[in-house]
């Protein structure tokens, strides 16, 4: 389940990349996109780094803004049954709100401690480009003594604000490698299994930061 914490890694702390363009959707000649696009991945990059480099913060007060963060940038909900959606038919409503309310936690939990390893990191975007309703944000990560790494945001509008619907990590396709990874742990233990690991993750990982 290494894979699933990518997510979280990629969206709060801005590191981010599948295979290239194809696998995003269909470019239209010269469209840059969305021009709110480049600002609301910057603000959302900078008000990362602002809590990763607050020394102020305890662990427990920076995860909460990690968490209002996630919430009101990221499609979390439409994230979340696109992980799914091999399962999606045949589970019950019951099972579908457990695993919702699961979720964006588990997302959370997932990497938010290891994202001070990049309170030093820079992103700098790099040009944006239209794909039918999204709009990628090309970035590159740096860090000192490091590698770049080149990521692309994929936004979209979602009732007149902007969200990220996606990200490519270094050519990695975030949401389908997730996809493969749930539905991987779902077919060898059980729905119910998947969303009892993640709530054991987010029990333990409370339990943990709590004390700190």
């Amino acid at each position: 389940m290494t894979r699933i914490h990518l997510i979280a890694a990629a969206v709060i702390a801005a590191l981010p990349v599948l295979p290239a363009a194809a696998q995003v959707g269909t470019a239209t000649a010269a469209s840059p996109g969305d021009p709110a696009a480049k600002p609301f991945i910057e603000g959302l990059v900078n008000d990362g780094f602002a809590v990763l480099r607050d020394k102020s913060l305890s662990r427990q007060a920076a995860r909460a803004k990690f968490r209002a963060i996630l919430i009101r940038n990221v499609a979390l909900d439409d994230i979340g049954m696109r992980l799914i959606r091999r399962q999606k038919a045949t589970l019950t409503p019951a099972q579908l709100d457990a695993y919702r309310a699961a979720f964006p936690e588990f997302v959370l939990n997932a990497y938010a401690d290891r994202l001070y390893d990049y309170a030093d990191a820079r992103v700098a975007v790099q040009r944006t480009i239209g794909r039918g309703p999204f709009t990628e944000v090309h970035t590159r990560v740096t860090r000192p003594g490091a590698q770049p790494v080149d990521t692309i945001w994929q936004v979209k509008s979602d009732g007149g604000r902007l969200v990220v619907n996606n990200l490519v990590v270094a050519g990695v396709n975030l949401a389908l490698t997730q996809e493969a990874d749930f539905a991987s742990y779902a077919s060898r233990n059980g729905f119910d299994a998947l969303v009892t690991f993640m709530r054991s993750a987010n029990a333990k990982s409370l339990a943990v930061n709590t004390a700190k």
